[in-house]
């Protein structure tokens, strides 16, 4: 018996290739468009650097960098808007040697936060601040926390708390200072002043809190009491986090006092529960990559204290 299918087997076997042919061609050509954003936006970004984590919130999804010390942020291909925390390092407080007198507390590194930063494939450098670490002397103030910069942005480092006749350092927020001179200034923007000192007949002094990021550093009380409190820490501000908890930064640190010292300010700043400004105390340093000040401290006496190191955070939508 004849058969069709058999004398034509090769025009069967090409419409086949052909109907498998031009399908085949258009999915190729779909999948080069998704791969290169054509069809859903941009490409997704591909970087690498720091402490990569990821979280939720609210329906979106972040990834997160976060560099505790200097380093690279790699991007190998693609391009995102980033958000960004930039955190310098916090001041140092005074380091005091007067009986019954207390140093101005340093003041915390300056804080930036910023959103929709263009960045694509390239390698982007990020210095993280430390925090100060060296004082002037038994009588002068405490040194300068360092500048943290990242994405062409810079936060400038905590000012150093005044001594005894100092006033507190200018700084990303100022330091605290001595007897009755004034806080330092803070940098527009990054943090806020320092807290005044005051004394009990120009012999008792009583430094000023460091300011904080979020909040001025709070003046010592004393002017016409030989119970001077030292002035508190200025209160810090918020920033991202690795999660969707957003956690605080930038507290100033707690100026001493004739009978008490100040407290801490919240964002790390660091406290000194002395009880008296002549005894040893308790000096604390400021929290690490929070950027907060430290506390003074008695010279010679005690731990050493230091400003809290810096820190610097991207994040992105994936």
């Amino acid at each position: 018996m004849f058969r069709q299918d058999r004398t034509n087997p090769s025009t069967a076997i090409s419409n086949w290739r052909g109907r498998h042919d031009t399908p085949k061609a258009w999915p190729s050509t779909a999948v080069s468009s998704w791969l290169n954003g054509g069809l859903f936006g941009a490409a997704p970004m591909t970087a690498f650097g720091g402490i990569i984590t990821q979280y939720e919130d609210s329906g979106t999804t972040y990834r997160v960098h976060t560099f505790r010390g200097s380093g690279k942020f790699l991007v190998s291909a693609g391009a995102a808007d980033v958000d960004y925390l930039i955190v310098a390092g916090g001041g140092k407080g005074s380091d005091h040697n007067g009986s019954n007198q207390g140093g101005g507390g340093g003041g915390a590194g300056g804080m930036l936060t910023g959103t929709g930063v263009a960045v694509s494939a390239g390698t982007y450098t990020i210095t993280v601040g430390t925090g100060a670490t060296s004082s002037s002397g038994p009588t002068g103030a405490g040194g300068d926390g360092a500048d943290s910069v990242a994405l062409s942005v810079t936060a400038t480092g905590g000012g150093g708390g005044g001594g005894t006749t100092g006033a507190g350092s200018v700084g990303g927020s100022g330091g605290g200072s001595g007897n009755d001179n004034g806080g330092g200034a803070g940098t527009a923007g990054q943090g806020n002043a320092g807290g005044t000192g005051g004394s009990y007949f120009g012999v008792n002094l009583a430094g000023g809190g460091g300011g904080g990021k979020g909040a001025v550093g709070v003046d010592s009380s004393g002017a016409s009491s030989n119970t001077a409190q030292g002035g508190n820490g200025g209160a810090g501000a918020t920033g991202y986090g690795i999660g969707a908890t957003t956690p605080l930064y930038a507290g100033g640190g707690a100026g001493g006092g004739t009978s008490d010292d100040g407290i801490g300010g919240t964002g790390g700043g660091g406290g000194n529960n002395n009880g008296s400004a002549a005894a040893v105390g308790n000096a604390t340093s400021g929290v690490p990559n929070t950027g907060g000040g430290s506390s003074w401290r008695k010279y010679g006496a005690g731990v050493e204290v230091d400003g809290g190191a810096g820190i610097v955070i991207i994040r992105y939508t994936v």
